[in-house]
């Protein structure tokens, strides 16, 4: 045999260190400070994506799977950087409303209703900032590389925003004052939404109660779970084809302790199959009990208070549950009270403080939104959502809305309502300012424009908060840089914004965004929307405090590394679907790290040659690259991170590093001088063309280990690269590396069922097809085989009958 030239290898891989090490990652992330990466840069010639990065409610520290979530919108923010987007990736915290005032109550022992305004507001912003910090500091060590704006919702800046929306509804008509009965919380002593209603589940008694009928004298038994709620009756109800009560239309129950008289009427909503059949409708029970009172123009008879007490009769003062005790026993003695039921029932319960919920008469502010709803399902269809099945959550939230928004708040620390009221004898009349400035009516004196409009009256500021929703609900226009300078909103809104959000606020954030981008803009807020699950704990759970099963996101950060947590919930979360922290699952994102970094430390021990000789395994090789590149891309232009890691995952060890660098491995060293140079640079050019590929690839979720490895062997960030179509000239058939693949891991199944290294010599001829021939000296070298042949010998060592030792 002739010797062809040989490699001389280098004395070191160009990556010195043996092993890959966590501590660069904080080297890293002081490098990405330095070098601006956070920053946002405007390339005139790029095209546009505009994140509309979920504020986060800073109540607590934020666990980790709410911290998976944030990373995974990092992963799309990076590769669409990479891909040569002008990407604006904002992070701020939403620090209005309800969640930092429950805080800081729980904190302190305190109500806000019950401490100087100024002072609780001192409390609220005194909490948030140290909560800032933190979440801040956690979310850079995950690597994420948002451009952190220190301007929350409560800044001057995002408010001011807010109240100029604000003013432009009201002059069009669109928010209205009224008083009405509204959904309350006793606790917070503020009216909520539809939307910030949750439900949790309690043991109760249904009660079933004598009535009496006013004309024949007789008894007539309802069944009610809500007995305190019986001096507000106003109607019984029967559904119209129960036949047991048609006799009593339009006759008069008498309603005990009371004793008022209310007609009994035929309604579609009793339910004959729930108690007897008789419902007695209150005001208010529930929002049932309220659209049978609007509809049927039923007296309106309000007997709870703001606190949750009983207003007047015999049982006022009493709490709800107080008076319902009370009027239990009171009805016993009297003989009123024929059974109590155990029941299991759902109640609607405040969604901060899980205080149950109320309807009382108050006069608050309202954003039409009945009136639109046919426009806005049509508008839901403009939108593109990820996963799609998603978009009929949306629609069906929007069919179901009774009431319209109100948007007033009896709270402190939110945007204030920008209105001052001309008091005039006994008439108060609302005037608005300009739009443009931040005010606190409250406490500031009205400007020279609400002044003119009220010359011989008496100026008096609105004391109310808006729905923190009112504030997030046009983050969209925030992070499109409308309050920036930055020139762009005209350029990129809608069609550049994306919004990636849990499936949980599809009713509130979501929604509300829209609702808002059709009044303003009649527009859709943002044109993709990306929908994530929710982080559950190892069991399967929802992570709360209640439980005692909040994970933090640091500890498994300093344990196993940034990129190993990163790689946990790229590959754990099917977007749009739960998923469970798994600490196994980390624990391989830290191999693989490992794995990333010894295929870049052996592939450089090898100079990247200028001319090169590609063999047919070379070719099938980068035809498989291909068909992963173009896959991966598709996954994450769709916003997909779950397909692309565990694509990248699988292609990176298990099929480069386990067969393509094994099966050249020998050619590349060429320590036999079996190859000439060029084919010998053949394998040399693929090890890099494929690493450097992968890398780039791989770096959006794995921003640290790719980083490190580029930055030591080029001297620059990965993340300062592009990301470009994979080289057309790679498309091919990849069918030879997949028939390789099979010849490996039969020969090395072989080997272990005869108790042999994978590196013993095989001492046999191998059989294999002929197509197989292409690499046929590839594959001797690789298995230390006699001679690689084509057809069969005499044993065959796969269940497909492909590989055959002779």
């Amino acid at each position: 045999m002739i010797l062809k030239s040989r490699y001389i290898l280098p004395p070191v891989p160009r990556l010195k260190e043996a092993r890959w090490r966590l501590e660069w990652e904080e080297d890293l992330i002081r490098a990405w400070e330095r070098e601006g990466l956070f920053a946002i840069r405007i390339n005139p010639d790029g095209d546009y994506l505009v994140i509309d990065t979920p504020p986060p409610y800073p109540s607590g520290r934020p666990h980790i799977g709410g911290t998976a979530h944030y990373a995974q919108i990092d992963m799309v923010a990076r590769f669409f950087r990479m891909r040569g987007y002008n990407v604006i990736f904002p992070f701020y915290l939403d620090r209005n409303g309800l969640p930092v005032e429950v805080q800081v109550e729980r904190k302190y022992g305190i109500n806000a209703h019950e401490v100087p305004r100024e002072k609780f507001l001192e409390m609220c912003k005194a909490e948030l900032d140290s909560l800032e910090k933190e979440f801040v500091s956690i979310f850079r060590r995950w690597g994420m590389s948002f451009t952190y704006w220190d301007k929350g919702t409560d800044s001057e800046e995002y408010r001011a925003m807010t109240q100029k929306t604000f003013i432009e509804l009201w002059r069009r008509g669109l928010i209205y004052e009224a008083e009405r009965p509204t959904l309350w919380c006793p606790r917070c002593r503020t009216a909520l939404a539809e939307a910030e209603v949750e439900y949790k589940e309690e043991d109760t008694f249904l009660n079933y109660i004598k009535f009496r009928v006013r004309e024949t004298g007789e008894d007539i038994i309802i069944a009610t779970t809500r007995p305190e709620l019986l001096p507000a009756t106003v109607a019984v109800i029967f559904n119209p084809s129960d036949g047991r009560y048609k006799r009593l239309e339009g006759l008069h129950a008498v309603v005990p302790p009371m004793g008022q008289e209310v007609p009994i009427l035929p309604h579609p909503a009793a339910n004959p199959n729930f108690g007897t059949g008789l419902v007695m409708i209150s005001t208010f029970g529930d929002t049932r009990d309220l659209a049978i009172v609007n509809e049927l123009k039923l007296p309106i008879k309000v007997i709870v208070d703001e606190r949750g007490r009983i207003k007047e009769g015999p049982y006022a003062g009493l709490s709800i549950r107080e008076a319902r005790a009370k009027i239990v026993e009171d009805l016993s003695r009297e003989g009123l009270i024929v059974k109590r039921e155990p029941l299991h029932h759902t109640v609607p319960v405040c969604w901060r403080c899980g205080t149950p919920l109320e309807i009382i008469t108050t006069r608050e502010l309202f954003v039409h939104q009945l009136k639109f709803k046919e426009r806005l399902l049509e508008l839901a269809d403009r939108m593109e959502f990820r996963p799609p099945e998603f978009k009929n959550m949306l629609k069906d939230w929007i069919k179901s809305l009774e009431l319209d928004w109100p948007v007033s708040r009896r709270r402190y620390y939110a945007t204030e309502v920008p209105l001052w009221y001309c008091k005039k004898g006994d008439q108060l009349i609302p005037i608005v300012p300009e739009g443009g400035r931040y005010y606190r009516p409250w406490r500031d004196q009205p400007p020279p424009e609400v002044k003119a409009q009220c010359p011989d009256g008496e100026l008096v500021g609105d004391v109310r908060v808006l729905d923190t929703w009112f504030d997030s609900s046009i983050s969209w226009m925030y992070a499109a840089g409308y309050t920036k300078g930055l020139g762009i909103f005209e350029r990129v809104y809608p069609d550049k914004i994306l919004r990636p959000q849990g499936y949980e606020i599809i009713r509130t954030w979501l929604y509300y965004s829209l609702l808002r981008a059709y009044l303003l803009h009649d527009k859709v807020p943002f044109k993709y929307v990306r929908i994530s699950g929710m982080g559950l704990d190892e069991k399967g759970e929802a992570m709360h405090k209640s439980k005692g099963n909040i994970i933090d996101p640091l500890p498994p950060v300093q344990k196993y590394g940034g990129d190993a947590a990163r790689f946990w919930a790229a590959a754990a979360a099917r977007l749009g679907s739960d998923y469970r922290y798994l600490e196994s699952l980390i624990k391989e994102g830290r191999d693989f790290a490992t794995k990333i970094w010894n295929i870049a430390r052996f592939v450089s021990s090898f100079e990247e040659p200028s001319s090169y000789k590609l063999m047919p395994i070379d070719r099938a090789m980068l035809a498989r690259t291909y068909e992963v590149a173009a896959a991966a891309i598709k996954a994450y232009s769709e916003f997909d991170v779950y397909e692309p890691a565990l694509t990248l995952y699988d292609f990176l060890w298990h099929e480069f590093a386990d067969h393509y660098i094994e099966t050249v491995k020998s050619r590349a060293y060429n320590r036999e001088g079996v190859f000439s140079s060029e084919e010998q640079n053949g394998a040399v050019f693929t090890l890099y063309a494929v690493l450097k590929y992968g890398l780039k690839l791989l770096a959006p979720i794995m921003p640290f280990v790719t980083d490190k490895i580029w930055r030591e062997l080029y001297g620059r960030s990965i993340h300062r690269e592009r990301i470009e179509d994979p080289p057309p000239e790679w498309r091919g058939d990849a069918s030879l590396f997949v028939l390789v693949k099979k010849i490996n891991s039969a020969v090395w199944r072989y080997k272990n069922r005869k108790g042999m290294s994978l590196a013993d010599p095989l001492n046999a001829d191998l059989y294999v097809p002929e197509s197989a021939l292409q690499a046929a000296e590839d594959l001797r070298l690789t298995h230390k085989a006699n001679s690689v042949r084509a057809g069969r010998g005499r044993e065959q060592i796969d269940e497909e009958g492909l590989v055959w030792i002779g």
